[in-house]
């Protein structure tokens, strides 16, 4: 049974006005978002998909995978792409005592700033979109905005097919959309369909894509 929303639905984001659902301009700017990264051989299939088409993008890595793959993590950075700290173990917040998620983040940052010093991005976004309000202040108390998302391709979900993931991308993108993708493996069925294809649709129609600063 399906448990999210492909569009994020307006009283979420209402409700939860202090976090980013999106970024409205006037420039049919939008924007795509890889979570759960770096992983080999999908991080970087995906940078030369996004180097192939000019776009910039924003990672959101964790940080156990940066330690793990610093190489593959320094050439997102050198691609001019955005990166933003998705906790040391994919946390899901509503079941983590609120320490353990602070250290956790802490421990993404200091792994981030040693890898990338002159970066100035301060984005936040918490796995599988759940944490607890006073996890949420602590994360702005750090000078974290928290990006959320407009649109899930749902590339995570093993029972849709890769056609449905394009689908729920190119139906639901609107002017200042965040779009959600994973460079994971276990996205990679869907996505190395989904993403590929998306760009294509999306550009035809004029849309601009940028990373989130």
């Amino acid at each position: 049974m399906k448990m999210y929303w492909v569009k994020t639905n307006l009283l979420i984001k209402k409700w939860f006005s202090g976090f980013v659902w999106s970024l409205p301009n006037h420039e049919k700017k939008i924007y795509l978002t890889f979570d759960d990264g770096p992983t080999p051989q999908i991080t970087e299939w995906v940078l030369e998909v996004l180097a192939e088409h000019n776009i910039k993008a924003t990672f959101f890595c964790i940080g156990n995978n940066i330690e793990k793959h610093p190489e593959l993590f320094k050439k997102v950075i050198a691609a001019g792409h955005s990166i933003g700290n998705h906790t040391y173990n994919h946390l899901n917040g509503w079941n983590t005592k609120n320490d353990t998620y602070l250290e956790n983040t802490i421990a993404t940052e200091s792994i981030i700033d040693k890898l990338y010093p002159n970066g100035t991005e301060k984005l936040f976004r918490p796995p599988y979109g759940k944490m607890k309000g006073a996890q949420a202040k602590a994360v702005r108390g750090m000078g974290y905005r928290i990006i959320m998302w407009d649109v899930l391709s749902a590339d995570f979900d093993r029972s849709i097919t890769p056609q449905k993931c394009l689908q729920n991308v190119i139906r639901n993108t609107r002017q200042g959309s965040i779009i959600i993708f994973h460079d994971s493996e276990k996205a990679y069925p869907n996505l190395k369909h989904a993403l590929p294809e998306s760009i294509k649709y999306l550009k035809e129609r004029g849309f601009v894509f940028d990373r989130i600063n």
